[in-house]
């Protein structure tokens, strides 16, 4: 065997034994979520429960009531009673999926149904097939209001 052949082989072998004790130590997607998006550090101002239902592709691109066009693949929501801003929890209560949604429509009009969510939002809590589903919203911060 030549010299080169045996450097090439030891310099493959190197590489590889570096980027295995990289890999080691190379934090993992939920360490980094972790530092990019730490969770709400904020206790709920309010924690409503109720029904919540989604609405997608015949409203999107329509203005919503705060004048942003309605997008149904961003993590919003409409509310009868919590103001454009707000930021809540909304979790099902069936499966335990949750996500953190910006209010910022009115609605739903049906009195039984507490929340309205994007599409893109029923899809990460798990009802988009459903249509509906048991909810629980928590009110980390109200628009407009100090923290």
């Amino acid at each position: 065997m030549s010299r080169s052949y045996i450097a090439g082989v030891l310099g493959v072998g190197a590489l590889a034994l570096a980027l295995l004790l990289f890999e080691a130590s190379a934090p993992t997607i939920a360490q980094v979520q972790d530092v990019v998006n730490p969770e709400p550090s904020l206790e709920a101002s309010q924690v409503l429960v109720g029904k919540a239902s989604w609405y997608g592709p015949g409203f999107d691109g329509r203005p919503t009531a705060s004048g942003v066009p309605y997008n149904r693949r961003a993590l919003t929501a409409a509310h009868r009673t919590l103001r454009a801003g707000t930021v809540v929890r909304v979790t099902n209560l069936r499966n335990g999926r949750s996500a953190v949604l910006l209010i910022n429509d009115w609605g739903p009009v049906p009195e039984d149904i507490q929340i309205d969510v994007s599409e893109a939002a029923a899809e990460i809590l798990g009802f988009r097939r459903q249509g509906l589903a048991p909810v629980r919203i928590e009110v980390y911060r109200a628009a407009n209001a100090s923290l």
